[in-house]
């Protein structure tokens, strides 16, 4: 998959964010993901944490790839899957 971002693709970079708020905004952006859209994410550490929770709370529907892995900026694609089960 091309690390170029879609036009039906959304960049957040999460450093410019409060760490309080940080999750919570990721968690109501997925949420409003259409099945053709996508969400980059740039992090200044390991999203490990924020992922284990998009897998328990969206299941199979939702599509985690790293795009970059540190070690001083992380960039990760998030993607709804249409027809997949989920938790939520």
């Amino acid at each position: 998959m091309p690390e170029t971002s879609s036009a039906a693709e959304r960049v957040i970079d999460v450093r410019d964010i409060d760490p309080r708020f940080r999750h919570q905004i990721i968690h109501r952006l997925v949420e409003q993901l259409s099945p053709d859209a996508s969400l980059q994410l740039i992090a200044d550490h390991p999203p490990k944490p924020l992922r284990y929770q998009l897998e328990l709370r969206f299941g199979e529907a939702c599509k985690w790839l790293y795009l970059e892995e540190g070690p001083d900026v992380w960039r990760v694609r998030i993607a709804k899957v249409e027809n997949a089960t989920s938790a939520a």
